[in-house]
């Protein structure tokens, strides 16, 4: 079992990054919830979802010790880095935050997920970077579940669906080379 905590701004893509987690949790035959938070605001605010992935049924959505922090923003990791479980992964958009968590029983992950995002195409992947270093760090849910479920959503949308499985593979290759 793997408990992840995505957290960022509203229309940073978290929410969606936890849904293509679920999806492809699903896809693969694997026990998962999806439980998101968000502010009032659409854009701005602050969101966050957890999501967890086992083989075993789960016996709660709620994900207050996670083992891994996506932290798409400063706010959030500063805000969510104290819970990761000693041991733990946190990966940070090192284009929007410091990466100092405090702590020396962590593995911290600074990822330029914004200017990969721009290289892959558009900022606005900066999410499924994130996604493509949480898949190759922790082998959570398959890579090929992952773009399987950017295909379906962006179906109508080829250029956005190039752009994202682009950002997915450069994630997965930025933690490859640490």
């Amino acid at each position: 079992m793997i408990k992840i905590l995505l957290a960022g701004q509203g229309g940073q893509g978290v929410l969606s990054a936890g849904k293509f987690l679920a999806a492809s949790g699903l896809h693969e035959g694997k026990e998962v919830s999806y439980l998101p938070a968000y502010g009032p605001e659409m854009r701005g605010g602050t969101a966050n979802c957890s999501v967890i992935v086992s083989e075993e049924e789960i016996a709660s959505p709620l994900c207050t010790t996670p083992d891994v922090l996506i932290a798409l923003n400063s706010p959030s990791f500063h805000k969510f880095a104290p819970r990761v479980k000693s041991g733990g992964i946190i990966l940070v958009n090192g284009s929007l935050s410091d990466a100092d968590a405090g702590r020396s029983d962590v593995r911290v992950y600074k990822i330029d997920a914004g200017e990969i995002a721009i290289e892959a195409g558009n900022v606005r992947s900066a999410n499924m970077v994130m996604t493509g270093a949480l898949c190759a760090l922790t082998g959570c849910v398959k890579e090929e579940s992952i773009l399987a479920c950017i295909k379906t959503q962006f179906a109508e949308k080829p250029k956005v669906c190039e752009v994202n499985e682009r950002a997915f593979r450069m994630g997965i290759a930025v933690v490859s080379e640490k």
